[in-house]
């Protein structure tokens, strides 16, 4: 059965192209760049405030702006990494009705910076968007950045699902993977 259906689509598809021979396109590479594949980082970066509070992040962008951004107090671990005065901070942010600056998604930059051990993966995450690794790993990361709120290592992305002093947890669809901070 899944063999015939298998066929029948096969059969279907070379229908449609052999139909399509007098038509001309452009190739899929000139219609996408590499501007359209990755999503535009709305992400907004800065330094924590100590203006901030339990359920608010004075954060003192890169642009030397002052923004006081509402934390989610329905979100458990809506602030991953904790905030602390000075703390390099990545925030998604959205403007509520009222107008009033409002997160789900904080990471503390600075608290994810450090040396992370599992049982099959050891890499050290550094400033400036690198990442030392063991060599000899199939796929070792050599550079992260987060993007719209997820950390990408290389070529893998991951929502940062915890973080604190000594554990990091990251997942993605392949599931949860979690380290300790090596010291």
């Amino acid at each position: 059965m899944k063999r015939g259906f298998g066929v029948l689509c096969f059969a279907m598809l070379l229908l449609g192209i052999t139909s399509c021979n007098d038509k001309k396109s452009a190739p899929v590479s000139d219609m996408l760049s590499n501007d359209t594949i990755e999503a535009v980082d709305t992400t907004l970066y800065g330094r924590c405030g100590d203006g901030s509070a339990m359920h608010t992040l004075e954060l003192i962008t890169d642009d030397n702006d002052t923004l006081i951004i509402m934390v989610n107090t329905d979100s458990v671990m809506s602030v991953r990494g904790g905030m602390a005065v000075g703390d390099r901070m990545a925030a998604i942010v959205e403007t509520d009705e009222d107008g009033v600056l409002r997160s789900n998604m904080v990471v503390n930059l600075t608290t994810l910076l450090g040396k992370w051990v599992a049982l099959d993966r050891s890499f050290e995450i550094m400033e400036g968007g690198i990442v030392e690794g063991d060599t000899h790993e199939p796929h070792p990361y050599r550079e992260w950045k987060i993007n719209n709120g997820r950390l990408v290592l290389s070529s893998d992305t991951f929502s940062v699902y915890e973080l604190g002093v000594d554990s990091l947890m990251l997942e993605n669809d392949r599931g949860i993977y979690s380290y300790k901070r090596l010291r």
